[in-house]
């Protein structure tokens, strides 16, 4: 075992996508990794099912929205290079998102983000407002009879994400191991349980899980664009389903149950996008996600602990960030490079 961990230059602990993401991105550099898991691949929230790679609002701009941009602009060619690598798809498609428009100020507010979506995306993505019958059969219900239609949006597949890592990793001789000592530089990407373990740390809360609750339908939507309304994702996949979700609950006894709030996100479902309705529910699903006090990802040095690092709290925005935040992490590690954006890093948390 000596040995082998003296071949090490990083240990990844959690093969959530961060974790696998990271490892991803260091062995492409050739550096030497392990990736140690007691609870395997995806087997926390990055096993769920929704999969929406949706950006923040073209408005306000921050460095956490740059951020995401760069990553969503990046995952194309990033999950490319991973289903060339391991022949596994992490089903990823930029098809762009609708979101329907109440009224007459929910529709001057969009039309106002179109000029700011120029002015931010450039040319790499479009906000624009339609009509809802520019959208055919898949339309959700929309008051105002508009929809707004971006082209940034994208979806995956979260399992055969991880699947596709694990994959890739394959090739490169790397395994998920359920136990390993620390060699090397050492990540800790453990989800909700590893901000636990640094709040208990540090002596204070960086952080918490949230529970959140999904439903997968048998239903063939074909490659189209997946909607956001009132806060429900519906999110068509390329394997014949469509994901939907999802809830967001604090307190809760059971991480991994289900319950009616389930029933509820069918029955929303339906109400906003008529062509669901009656579609055979295959699967409900419950998990709990890292939600870090800034809401951002947390990035960088564990505090007073030399070696040892942190990429976690991806709370809803892990598929999204995580091209970038496995770029980031690559060059903190092997090149010593900070490019963690402000707002980002574990002392914002703390």
């Amino acid at each position: 075992m000596a040995s082998r961990q003296n071949s090490v230059d990083v240990t990844v602990r959690g093969a959530g996508i961060f974790g696998l993401s990271i490892a991803w991105a260091c062995a492409r550099r050739g550096a030497r990794v392990q990736v140690v898991d007691p609870f395997g691949a995806g087997s926390g929230s990055s096993g769920g099912q929704v999969g929406a790679l949706a950006p923040h609002v073209p408005e306000n701009w921050n460095p956490k929205k740059a951020f995401q941009l760069e990553s969503l602009l990046m995952a194309a060619e990033f999950w490319a290079a991973v289903e060339a690598t391991g022949g596994v798809s992490a089903g990823y498609g930029r098809l762009g998102r609708l979101q329907p428009l109440a009224d007459d100020k929910a529709v001057e507010l969009a039309r106002g983000r179109v000029l700011t979506a120029r002015e931010l995306w450039g040319d790499k993505a479009v906000w624009e407002v339609i009509p809802a019958a520019e959208a055919g059969p898949w339309a959700p219900i929309t008051p105002s009879g508009l929809l707004v239609h971006d082209t940034l949006t994208a979806r995956m597949n979260p399992r055969r994400a991880c699947a596709a890592l694990v994959a890739a990793l394959a090739v490169r001789g790397i395994e998920v191991l359920p136990e390993a000592g620390d060699a090397g530089q050492v990540v800790w990407a453990a989800g909700w349980r590893g901000l636990q373990d640094l709040s208990a740390a540090l002596g204070k809360p960086v952080g918490t899980g949230v529970k959140g609750q999904s439903v997968s339908l048998r239903f063939v939507a074909g490659e189209v664009p997946q909607i956001y309304a009132e806060g429900l994702h519906v999110v068509p996949h390329a394997d014949g389903t469509v994901a939907i979700g999802s809830t967001s609950e604090r307190e809760y006894d059971d991480p991994a149950a289900t319950d009616a709030q389930c029933e509820e996100l069918i029955a929303r479902a339906s109400l906003a996008v008529p062509a669901l309705h009656g579609a055979e529910v295959i699967e409900r699903w419950a998990g709990v996600r890292p939600r870090a006090r800034s809401r951002a990802p947390m990035l960088g040095a564990w505090p007073g602990r030399a070696g040892h690092f942190i990429a976690n709290g991806g709370f809803k925005i892990g598929f999204g960030m995580g091209p970038k935040v496995a770029e980031v992490m690559a060059d903190l590690l092997l090149d010593g490079r900070d490019a963690i954006p402000e707002g980002f890093r574990v002392e914002d948390s703390l």
